[in-house]
């Protein structure tokens, strides 16, 4: 049953919306920095040729790569200068929140409260220009050497100034991506890295639909492969849409009061605890950590012979952990369900939670307050948890396999994050709507109350 709050926004009109000001100003400010993104996506980095550089990438198509420039919105077979996108950011925020957890000094950091995820931000961008300086140079040496024994080569200056000017191009790339995320997340409306990556699968969409009509129309796959391909993507929306909505809800009993005219009943409310607590985290915290190996793998592995021990080592991780590999979905499935109890943990905190349920008087019916409900809420959590997980390996593994490498924009880990940062969106603005109704109610109380002195 839907709440008053989800009842009075589902009930605002256009006329409300057009007189929330506030939320027209997020709204535009956020499309114009995605509007900005996806301009950058197009401007390729100095010193590539770009017809060489398209041709090469035909001759790899349907592999890992194909996976990860879904993510981009096309930047990483164009070699934009946003071609890396906010996987290292992310990345390096995985690091470091998993070094608040085992580190006591970082941990001491994070409990400073403002100031101490000032600098954990801080941390962050830094290990961000780390990894992004990493990734962009053995992109350059794979791009100098990727099809130059063919003459292909789709670099087309000295290939020393290109590693430089690669590096330093990238890393102001993706910096300022994660600038427009950070204002977007302040200024706008919704998560602003979420959206970028969200805006990225969007922009691919169309391409994909029009490959996948097209390999029907000339034959090369079954027009029934494809038609049950789109089938079953519309099934996982569907079933992501009712997953993301569902929720475990938890009795909390308030004691009654006494007032003036004797004993009231207490108030009854619930805790809801959702199925998928992390979110869309898992899936990308697991693709950007398969991201930074793969991608220097993928490059180095283009001017390598085979005939060192280093090479031979290159060459067998490609083969072990690309796209369609075994490993490599045993490695991405461990990853989704490490990051679903890891994440869990750090949004929900039961010892807070129980804290604060006894601090106002509330308690679980049949529990007692304090640590016997921080034990209950954790054997709860961490049940719920258990199938947030397999809810999330199932969406993001398993279609991956089935769906045809023509439909690779609309697998599993894709549609997830379109349809969770769009409802995170809507969410929001809805909220927004219902701050300013209840601003318009307010006003016109006191207008009423002036009136009546």
């Amino acid at each position: 049953m839907a709440s008053a709050a989800e009842q009075l926004a589902a009930n605002a009109s256009l006329s409300q919306f057009a007189k929330a000001t506030e939320l027209k100003k997020r709204i535009w400010f956020t499309l114009g920095a995605l509007v900005v993104f996806r301009l950058l996506s197009y401007v390729p980095l100095p010193g590539i040729d770009p017809r060489a550089l398209a041709t090469l990438f035909d001759s790899t198509k349907g592999g890992v790569m194909d996976f990860f420039n879904t993510f981009t919105g096309g930047a990483l077979t164009r070699m934009s200068i946003v071609a890396l996108g906010v996987m290292p950011y992310i990345t390096a925020s995985i690091v470091v929140q998993l070094s608040t957890s085992l580190s006591p000094a970082l941990n001491a950091i994070k409990k400073e409260g403002e100031s101490g995820r000032k600098k954990l931000n801080q941390y962050t961008r830094y290990g961000t220009v780390g990894l992004t300086a990493v990734q962009g140079y053995f992109i350059a040496v794979g791009l100098s050497a990727w099809g130059a024994s063919a003459g292909q080569s789709a670099v087309v200056v000295d290939p020393m100034l290109f590693r430089v000017t690669t590096v330093i191009t990238l890393v102001g790339g993706t910096l300022f991506l994660m600038w427009i995320g950070e204002q977007i997340t302040s200024r706008g409306i919704g998560n602003g890295v979420s959206l970028i990556i969200m805006s990225g699968i969007v922009a691919q969409l169309p391409t994909t639909i029009a490959g996948a009509l097209d390999q029907a129309r000339t034959g090369a796959t079954s027009p029934l492969m494809v038609l049950g391909g789109f089938v079953l993507v519309i099934g996982l929306i569907l079933f992501i849409c009712f997953m993301e909505r569902a929720t475990r809800r938890v009795l909390i009993q308030y004691p009654k009061r006494q007032t003036a005219r004797g004993m009231q009943q207490g108030d009854r409310s619930f805790l809801p605890l959702k199925i998928n607590t992390a979110n869309v985290i898992p899936p990308i915290f697991a693709s950007s950590l398969l991201a930074l190996p793969l991608t220097i793998t993928q490059f180095a592995g283009k001017h390598i012979n085979g005939e060192s021990r280093w090479g031979d080592f290159v060459i067998s991780l490609n083969q072990w952990i690309g796209q369609d590999t075994p490993l490599y979905f045993v490695l991405y499935a461990a990853g989704i369900i490490f990051f679903s109890f890891f994440y869990t943990a750090v949004v929900f905190n039961p010892e807070e939670t129980a804290d604060n349920l006894k601090r106002y008087g509330g308690f679980i019916p049949g529990i007692r307050p304090g640590k016997s409900t921080e034990t209950y809420l954790d054997y709860v959590l961490t049940r719920i948890t258990v199938l947030g997980a397999a809810y999330l390996t199932l969406i993001c593994v398993v279609p991956e396999i089935f769906i045809p490498r023509h439909l690779v924009g609309f697998g599993g880990t894709s549609l997830l994050i379109v349809v969770n940062v769009t409802i995170d969106t809507v969410t929001q603005i809805q909220s927004h709507l219902l701050a300013h109704q209840y601003g318009d109610l307010i006003k016109k109380a006191k207008l009423k109350g002036g009136m009546r002195r």
